[in-house]
């Protein structure tokens, strides 16, 4: 791990995540890419170019200000960090960022968001999981420490996710944490017997790595939800991190079929960690 990303709005929660970051920057020996994007309000279509130009630079200097100030931190102290400001509020530029940096990982602060809001407008970390390809370490609370010790892997066993899961393995590996992976198995349409669920794991294990050695890890679970049922696993076995992986969807799609995913984001209180098919 080298290089990570740290989207920063000056809020108690990117202040979390900051922190969390330079834990992980100082093991890693990485970089630390504070971003942060301007919230600006749409422009009028009545100001002159040279108008906006100068309303646009104001706001830039004024955010240069507050952005080096926040950046101030005794925890900062032997951390290389670079800072980064984006004209507009844009969630698919922190994915852009990630690619010209080559980054590993993107650190996010939450909150959470439910009800209305989080149906039909997502908070902001929901749409920076949406559309990054690198995965998304989403802090809810000021960390001591970032050594994970045991870790809630969720997973459909589908063939699809296995290119992610394979990540997630990869990206987990340093921590040596032990990890619980979990299925949960819903009622209705989805509903599976033992039989199914065993014979689900065992082809997507050998799939995954041509053996079922992780079979002693894997844990059935039946809960009337998916996230209902990842995050009581989670608490029945003191896990301090959930590993979640996500089909990023967008648009109709994501309106129609949610994401688990963002749903055990909003609602855990744990650190999650976000993967994309």
């Amino acid at each position: 791990m080298k290089n990570i990303i740290v989207p920063v709005d000056f809020s108690n929660h990117s202040q979390f995540a900051l922190k969390s970051a330079a834990l992980l920057a100082k093991k890693n020996n990485a970089t630390l890419y504070a971003l942060h994007m301007l919230d600006m309000q749409e422009m009028s279509l009545s100001e002159s170019e040279v108008y906006l130009h100068e309303k646009t630079l104001f706001f830039l200097k004024l955010a240069e200000k507050r952005f080096q100030d926040f950046l101030k931190k005794d925890y900062l102290k032997d951390v290389k960090v670079v800072p980064i400001i984006k004209h507009y509020k844009v969630f698919k530029e922190v994915d852009a960022v990630a690619k010209e940096v080559n980054a590993d990982l993107i650190i996010m602060g939450s909150h959470g968001a439910s009800g209305f809001k989080e149906f039909f407008i997502g908070s902001n970390t929901q749409k920076v999981i949406r559309h990054a390809n690198v995965p998304v370490l989403v802090i809810k609370n000021e960390m001591a420490n970032v050594d994970f010790t045991d870790v809630v892997v969720a997973s459909d066993f589908s063939e699809e996710s296995i290119p992610a899961f394979q990540k997630m393995l990869k990206t987990l590996e340093p921590m040596n944490a032990k990890k619980h992976i979990v299925y949960v198995n819903p009622p209705f349409d989805s509903f599976k017997t033992t039989q199914e669920m065993d014979a689900l794991a065992d082809n997507f294990l050998l799939k995954l790595e041509g053996n079922t050695d992780r079979k002693i890890n894997v844990h059935f679970v039946c809960a009337r939800t998916i996230m209902q049922g990842i995050l009581d696993f989670s608490n029945s076995v003191g896990a301090d991190l959930i590993a979640v992986i996500t089909h990023g969807r967008t648009g109709i799609a994501h309106f129609m079929e949610g994401s688990v995913a963002e749903d055990v984001t909003n609602h855990s209180t744990l650190p999650i960690i976000s993967f994309k098919i």
